[in-house]
């Protein structure tokens, strides 16, 4: 199997080490993981929380790159935000990176997921709007990034009785949103940890996965979104199944910010 979404201890809500990773991955059958540490700006924002220092994190990857066992990639989970498209970019331009997830974590200048404030005085389906009208302003505006990660994160924390996007709900923003992907090369993630915050199914929704096919779409990485190493490649095969009933044969890895396909007949193996 192989993680393309996993946060160690370097990024602020990471428990396991690199280390860790390395000596738990070949007891479960991973044979790659592509690290992406956390990188959001928290410019402006009330936080304790520090934004990522690359150079420290790229430091101690290359430590263990060397002598693993299990093949690593350097990768990077990008929070976009459309105010700081410019600054964000020419930072991570100046690391080789092998893949970059880009993420809506704060949205409106509000860390969602520590900032309720975000989903106070709209209803459902008006958050659910600015998180996605964001997400497509964030498309347009950015070019260093290569999928969108757990595109629809929203449903994770408005603490809404029906958490569940529909499509036909929201098919006109998320249509734009998928064929602005297409248009730039970019793919989405099939980020499992959905399945371990309860929601029933991965994230994006199998809906949006299989719109994001019809619409013509390919790039598809698999992640675990694993900040802890029992969660590494959590629920795979499950989702590899959801992947092969809609009618995908492959799935994305990224080295040098190239994607290379594999079958997923072959991860099963």
């Amino acid at each position: 199997m192989k993680d393309c979404h996993v946060h160690t201890n370097i990024s602020h809500d990471g428990v396991s080490s690199i280390k860790e990773y390395l000596e738990y991955a070949p007891t479960i059958g991973v044979d790659e993981i592509t690290f992406t540490e956390h990188y959001d700006d928290y410019t402006g924002l009330n936080t304790k929380l520090k934004t990522l220092d690359i150079k420290e994190y790229y430091n101690k990857y290359l430590l263990h790159k060397e002598n693993s066992k299990v093949k690593i990639n350097f990768g990077i989970e990008i929070g976009l935000q459309p105010d700081l498209v410019e600054k964000t970019e020419n930072i991570i331009k100046d690391y080789p990176f092998d893949f970059i997830i880009g993420s809506s974590h704060i949205t409106c200048k509000k860390d969602m997921a520590m900032d309720k404030s975000f989903f106070e005085g709209y209803s459902r389906k008006e958050a659910y709007l600015r998180y996605f009208k964001e997400v497509l302003e964030n498309i347009k505006l950015y070019k260093q990034f290569d999928v969108y990660g757990h595109l629809d994160y929203v449903v994770r924390y408005g603490g809404y009785d029906n958490k569940k996007i529909e499509y036909s709900e929201f098919n006109e923003i998320l249509d734009e949103i998928l064929i602005n992907l297409i248009k730039k090369d970019k793919g989405i993630e099939l980020n499992t940890s959905g399945i371990r915050y309860g929601l029933s199914s991965p994230h994006p929704n199998i809906e949006i996965l299989k719109r994001y096919k019809q619409l013509g779409g390919k790039i598809i990485t698999i992640g675990s979104d694993a900040h802890k190493i029992e969660d590494l490649s959590k629920n795979f095969l499950e989702t590899i199944e959801i992947l092969e009933n809609i009618g995908y044969k492959e799935i994305a890895l990224y080295h040098n910010r190239v994607p290379d396909f594999i079958k997923i007949k072959e991860l099963k193996r």
